[in-house]
């Protein structure tokens, strides 16, 4: 039988003046990686931007499969580091690479002798590993900076400051890519991220380093062994692959919705109710597409982070007397559902009511993961323990990443399918003896991805409303897009329910 969980204190919590230091630097760094991260999808492969890469729905799988493993995995070692070197010296080192990155994301393109590929996949490689860095260290400080009684609102209001630059980095690409997004305003918009990362050098002499309680004398050999070790116990590893499957379908939201949105959601009637705003509201709020004014993906998928940041912290505060397991379970339920009803919709009001119920759990489950693994760590290894609580992501996002690719480049994504489309129902598929697969249909039709809903309107008569409503209707690409997310979440959140009945007879798991 285990003993009770402590009853919260009836003393308001407080903080300490490095605490508020260390979310504004968290702040700056969320708007300047959330101002890249939600414009990414469609600068790397949607068909019908004209600025963009256009590179396909696999090889986004796999930038993103990287990108994800590289600022999610490392901090199984950068964790530790943090611990032994200091903190605020592996921050200053984290913010210089991540600057690097977003410089190489910005000038890395159209360079003989390499691919847009490779150059993109390099210098997001970059900005990963100071992200890396950064992401251990920021959640050790913050950690050093709480007690058991300040625990539940202090990360509650540190997932609160990360969703604040997370919204703001909604809305700035839409003052720097314009209406037209050419080359050079897709330049502008990553140097904006370099130069929002700048802003943490100022914030670094506002905070004062935390002893981090961890050995000053061993190497960093001894230090990445110590790392792996403290990894290999069975019910930690439980742990972190159960939830690296519920992140394998919550990133999703993030990663494949933003061009699940741009090829199939009508945001027309939202963009009706706008008219009469002033014209400043209007170029922040609206884009032109082939389809008339729409509201761009990154403003509605926004919603999020303003769910967050309203009820984060309330959510903290209700959800403090209970289990940490048990609160994650439950935000699990939320973010299926919200994920089915946002994936299941091409109308917009529907698709924000799934982001608001996403939200709802996400809200539960962000603060709780980093407080559960933070109550479980031995003395010393704080930074260590919260660099563990990256693996899920990195775990889960890589092949989430690689699965989405899949999946989106066969059944989901509105170009393949105008191509499928012609294929299979018009005069230019005839005597093409096209093989079924969709790696080979612009070679067989010998039509591009970016032009294919022009020709499919061409040969049809159909507007483009008209066409992606004939292709909603022809091949679903709801069903074989999110339904299989849908089933792993729901796999892990079930793995969850019953690691925590067992949890219940581990003292030092029963958090």
């Amino acid at each position: 039988m285990t003993d009770p969980l402590p009853a919260p204190s009836k003393k308001r919590p407080t903080f300490a003046p490095s605490f508020w230091s260390l979310n504004t630097i968290e702040m700056f760094e969320r708007l300047a990686y959330y101002n890249l991260r939600v414009m990414a999808p469609i600068y790397i492969m949607q068909a019908d931007d004209p600025g963009g890469l256009h590179l396909t729905a696999q090889q986004k799988g796999t930038i993103y499969a990287f990108w994800a493993g590289f600022q999610s995995l490392l901090p199984i070692v950068t964790g530790g580091l943090a611990d032994r070197y200091g903190y605020k010296k592996t921050m200053a080192f984290s913010i210089v690479t991540m600057m690097i990155g977003y410089l190489m994301i910005a000038f890395m393109r159209d360079i003989d002798g390499i691919s847009n590929f490779a150059a993109i996949f390099i210098a997001i490689m970059v900005q990963a590993t100071g992200t890396a860095f950064f992401k251990p260290t920021i959640q050790g400080s913050i950690a050093q900076n709480l007690t058991k009684e300040t625990s539940s609102v202090g990360w509650g209001i540190f997932y609160w400051v990360v969703n604040v630059g997370a919204f703001i980095g909604h809305y700035l690409p839409a003052f720097f890519l314009g209406v037209e997004h050419t080359a050079d305003s897709w330049r502008n918009l990553f140097l904006s991220s370099a130069a929002f990362t700048a802003l943490n050098f100022f914030m670094l002499f506002t905070y004062k380093d935390v002893p981090s309680g961890a050995d000053k004398s061993i190497g960093i050999l001894t230090v990445a062994a110590r790392t792996i070790t403290n990894i290999f116990e069975p019910r930690l590893v439980s742990w972190l692959l159960i939830m690296s499957g519920f992140w394998m379908m919550m990133y999703q939201l993030w990663d494949l919705q933003p061009n699940f949105i741009r090829d199939w959601v009508d945001s027309g009637p939202i963009v009706a109710a706008l008219d009469g705003s002033p014209q400043w509201v209007l170029n922040g709020l609206t884009e032109k597409t082939d389809r008339g004014l729409q509201v761009p993906q990154q403003v509605l998928l926004s919603v999020n982070s303003l769910c967050i940041i309203i009820g984060v912290v309330g959510m903290a505060w209700l959800t403090r007397r209970m289990r940490t397991i048990t609160a994650i379970l439950g935000g699990m339920f939320f973010t299926i559902l919200g994920i089915l009803v946002a994936g299941f919709t091409m109308n917009a009001y529907i698709l924000i009511a799934g982001i608001a119920l996403f939200s709802l759990g996400e809200m539960t489950i962000g603060p709780k993961k980093s407080e559960y693994l933070a109550l479980i760590a031995p003395p010393g290894k704080l930074g260590l323990y919260l660099g563990y609580v990256n693996i899920p992501v990195g775990l889960g996002v890589f092949v989430g990443s690689k699965i989405a690719g899949f999946l989106y480049g066969n059944w989901g994504e509105k170009a393949t399918l105008a191509l499928k489309y012609l294929a299979q129902h018009t005069p230019l598929g005839e005597g093409k003896n096209w093989d079924g697969k969709a790696s080979t249909l612009e070679a067989t039709l010998g039509i591009t991805r970016p032009q294919a809903m022009l020709e499919l309107q061409a040969v049809t008569g159909m507007d483009p409303s008209q066409a992606t409503q004939v292709l909603w209707n022809t091949y679903h690409p709801q069903y074989y897009v999110w339904i299989p997310f849908a089933a792993i979440g729901l796999a892990a959140a079930i793995a969850l329910a019953i690691f925590g009945q067992m949890a219940k007879k581990w003292k030092d798991m029963n958090a």
